[in-house]
């Protein structure tokens, strides 16, 4: 902790010429009483209240020198800190196409994955995290960061119907997906570089193909865990109609077989999800990868810090002056 105002501190100096007045001079100006012989009181127990009376003292120097540390305004200290910590560099590519709207998981399979995301992200604290989305076409929503706030917040901006409004094209762009993911992730130092990559469906959109990504990401070292999530046949899908909504089903195409074969060719896993529990498990079984050490760098805000002393200084006053009033009231 560091002042701002440092030459307040001096003004402790006056507790000494305080403290000697009321030690010297405080006690002329109480009432006495002259007696012929106090032989009869040398032994006579001293009350509580002539041992506590020296507590108002105490109480007082207590609390000018709170006011004092008030008047100094005390601050946390602003710095870096660099630590070594353990951890993996992920990113995760998110299908946000309109067929992602099926409401086979719950509330439908977008604001499901995210939030099984939102949970696999808040159990890794010491992880690069970052997040690509794709539909027709793919772009990074978030680049790896272990600011996990703000890869949160990002996560949730991702609108379940930003393909079907035409904020993004339309489509399953896999390969597309995947190579936004494995660009954010080549120039990574860490030993284990990861994309989670989630779909409900098969490639057909994009310039790249889904396999000359995954033999991208394997030249560089980067495992790719497929996710196919959605039912095995069809899915209830919300169509807006005139008056409101009418679900249709739809049939569930995931290419399990292309799923598989980028998983295998980068020494990762495929696996599909069919509800809501079978997507939890499955990031939990991702989250038992390894780790390798990562440098992080973290900042601190200065602020002030005198709201502690001034709630004590302020009850000590209240305390002193509720003494002096009831427990220590002279008469005159």
């Amino acid at each position: 902790m560091e002042f701002a105002n440092k030459e307040y501190l001096f003004l402790l100096f006056l507790l000494i010429p305080y403290i000697i007045w009321y030690l010297m001079y405080r006690k002329k100006t109480e009432p006495t009483m002259r007696m012929s012989d106090t032989k009869a009181y040398r032994f006579a127990p001293r009350s509580w209240k002539v041992t506590l009376m020296p507590l108002q003292l105490i109480l007082r120097i207590v609390v000018f020198v709170l006011l004092i540390i008030i008047l100094a305004r005390p601050q946390t200290r602003n710095s870096w800190n660099n630590k070594s910590v353990e951890g993996i560099d992920i990113m995760l590519a998110m299908d946000i196409s309109g067929s992602m709207l099926a409401e086979d998981l719950r509330p439908n399979r977008i604001e499901a994955a995210k939030e099984v995301a939102a949970e696999f992200i808040a159990g890794r604290p010491n992880d690069n995290i970052g997040l690509t989305i794709f539909a027709g076409e793919a772009f990074t929503q978030c680049p790896m960061t272990t600011d996990h706030a703000s890869l949160l917040n990002l996560l949730q901006g991702v609108r379940t119907d930003m393909a079907t409004r035409g904020l993004i094209e339309d489509g399953t762009a896999i390969g597309m997906g995947l190579a936004n993911a494995v660009s954010r992730l080549k120039d990574s130092k860490a030993k284990s570089k990861v994309v989670i990559l989630l779909t409900d469906g098969s490639n057909n959109r994009g310039d790249i193909s889904p396999m000359t990504s995954a033999e991208i990401a394997k030249s560089l070292g980067i495992r790719v865990y497929t996710i196919g999530v959605g039912t095995n046949k069809v899915a209830p899908y919300p169509m807006i109609v005139a008056g409101g909504v009418q679900y249709v089903n739809i049939p569930v195409e995931i290419d399990s077989k292309t799923l598989s074969e980028i998983a295998a060719a980068t020494d990762g896993d495929f696996y599909r999800a069919t509800n809501n529990r079978e997507l939890q498990n499955i990031y939990k079984e991702i989250d038992k990868l390894e780790k390798s050490k990562l440098s992080v760098k973290t900042y601190s805000k200065k602020y002030d810090a005198y709201q502690p002393f001034a709630m004590v200084a302020i009850l000590l006053l209240l305390l002193e002056i509720l003494l002096r009033i009831t427990v220590f009231r002279k008469l005159p």
